[in-house]
């Protein structure tokens, strides 16, 4: 990061699996309990959210509406992301 630079954050920014992740810690949803809805095990969940393998293209659709995002934002980081979010889809992130 540079001095004197906004600490922004946008989802466009970030993999389909840490939008994955964003979205499902959003929603305060535990890694068990999305996979359990999406009927896989919590080990493949792992996986997409850490980058290491990737969904389907036919299970993105019930993955966005598991998570209450836009299937567009899942894929991308544009559209309808978590509530949380700012509406341009940007999170300031905070100093740890």
């Amino acid at each position: 990061m540079f001095i004197g630079s906004p600490d922004i954050f946008h989802a466009t920014d970030d993999t389909m699996g840490g939008r994955m992740s964003l979205a499902r810690d959003g929603l305060g949803l535990s890694v068990d309990a999305v996979a359990r809805n999406l009927g896989i095990e919590p080990g493949i969940w792992m996986a997409w959210e850490n980058d290491r393998d990737a969904p389907a293209a036919d299970r993105l659709a019930l993955i966005a509406d598991a998570l209450s995002v836009s299937l567009t934002w899942l894929s991308s980081g544009h559209g309808d992301g978590p509530n949380w979010m700012a509406n341009d889809n940007a999170v300031v992130r905070r100093p740890y």
